[in-house]
């Protein structure tokens, strides 16, 4: 086995180029799962995975259609019964490349600047699809599977993963494993592997607040007629008090709290006050008062709104009185909240304070539950083993301020836990423009990997 695996890791590093030529082929297919548009790249996408799988040396690969986005999915159980069986998740849709010109390069032309690698969809998440499949084949080519290996593939995260829980419930002997690798978080800096063992859940609603049946002139009608944008406003900025706290009630009554062991062990992760303030680019935080940032951003709910659009919004000027008002809004809740709980809360709030000169609307757009690993876990202890072997480091244990619906699936459904992992960094602009991947990291991290998979 040592032989095994000392091979495997140097053909993992003598196929750094490979997995480059990789990652840009799948990078370079636009498959924006949100926009209509690009449909023909999801299936052009969901393809190129089969294919791959297929050379990978996966025994079994199937596309599974859903009412939207394909699902791809892959086996290898040459390793037989008494070994362990991992299920590996991934997404292969991305975020839009908006806003555009922002971008210092082509988001879908894949471009090498020193050791980053450039795209949407780079860090999230194809280059961790592409380090698994990697490993993996590090391993194929130099001997046998010491594990079985299931692939599971969406195409839809991006966009709430609507059709995955549905398939994992419809599907849990296909899926069967003795535990879940998710990918698809990250590590805070290059030397940090980084375990999570946490991911927030989310309610997303939409808010629309009604006034009068058409924008108005606001010379003759204001002071008369309640202003939609006014009412909103007034609403939106009574979700926190002074302390930072949101103001729905009964939103805390099933927050588990955090013991003192947790919250000396969050102490300690080399991410303070600076380091939010200095990716963000502000001058001071703000927040829940009597909470670190890092218990704020992880162990804390949260209240963002996140869009906002009333009357008129373009150049120059148009005196209006709006006919509505809409926000979205979004929480981001951990154990033991539950989404449908928040939407009660939430709709009890607005029938409390919202005045009856207009009306309101909220629909809820999305929900997942929060989730949570055990740090002691045998799955979790085989990765820490092997982050120290490819890092020369104990790996850190943090909670994410995210949320990896599928993750909760898989518990519910499976009834399996989960070891979080991911080699993108803090830095690689998830989501936004100029978003990268760090190359260095990401071979490590499929050295890690294939120590990983040996360890099991």
């Amino acid at each position: 086995m040592t032989e095994h695996r000392n091979a495997a890791l140097k053909y993992s590093q003598d196929h750094h180029q490979e997995t480059l030529v990789k990652m840009k082929e799948i990078i370079a297919i636009p498959s924006v799962s949100t926009d209509p548009d690009h449909k023909e790249d999801i299936q052009n996408a969901a393809k190129w995975l089969e294919k791959e799988l297929h050379a990978l040396g996966m025994t079994r690969v199937e596309i599974f259609p859903t009412p939207r986005h394909p699902i791809v999915y892959g086996e290898n159980l040459s390793a037989g019964e008494d070994a362990p069986t991992v299920l590996i998740y991934g997404h292969y849709d991305v975020q839009p490349e908006d806003p555009i010109q922002e971008w210092k390069t082509d988001p879908f032309t894949p471009t090498e600047v020193g050791d980053n690698l450039f795209a949407r969809g780079s860090t999230d998440m194809k280059g961790q699809i592409v380090a698994c499949f990697s490993a993996v084949e590090a391993i194929l080519q130099t001997g046998k599977l010491p594990i079985n290996i299931k692939f599971l593939i969406e195409g839809e995260e991006e966009i709430g993963g609507s059709h995955l829980e549905g398939f994992i419930k419809e599907n849990k002997e296909l899926l069967a494993c003795d535990f879940f690798l998710n990918p698809d978080t990250g590590m805070l800096a290059s030397d940090l592997p980084t375990i999570t063992y946490a991911l927030r859940g989310i309610a997303y609603f939409e808010l629309r607040v009604q006034g009068p049946k058409q924008d108005l002139h606001s010379g003759t009608f204001g002071g008369v007629i309640h202003n939609p944008a006014q009412v909103m406003t007034d609403l939106l900025s009574g979700l926190h008090d002074d302390q930072g706290r949101v103001t729905l009630k009964g939103f805390y009554d099933k927050v588990l709290p955090l013991d003192i062991e947790e919250r000396d062990e969050l102490s300690q992760l080399p991410v303070g006050d600076e380091f939010y303030s200095g990716q963000a680019g502000v001058p001071k935080l703000w927040g829940e008062e009597g909470y670190s940032a890092v218990e704020r951003t992880g162990a804390r709910p949260t209240l963002e709104i996140n869009g906002l659009y009333s009357g008129f919004i373009g150049e120059g000027q148009k005196t209006v009185l709006p006919a509505y008002a809409m926000a979205k809004v979004s929480t981001r809740l951990v154990a033991d909240q539950d989404p449908g709980e928040v939407y009660e809360q939430f709709k009890s709030y607005l029938a409390e304070n919202a005045p009856d000169t207009v009306t309101w609307q909220l629909d809820k757009l999305a929900g997942d539950l929060p989730s949570q690993s055990d740090r002691k876990s045998k799955w979790i202890e085989a990765y820490v083993k092997a982050a120290e072997a490819a890092w020369g480091k104990r790996p850190i244990f943090k909670r994410d301020g995210g949320s990896v619906p599928v993750v909760v699936h898989i518990q519910q459904s499976l009834g399996v836990d989960s070891v979080n992992i991911g080699f993108g960094l803090p830095s690689d602009n998830m989501h936004g423009p100029n978003e990268k991947i760090h190359l260095p990291t990401l071979y490590k991290g499929i050295e890690a990997l294939v120590h990983f998979f040996f360890n099991l």
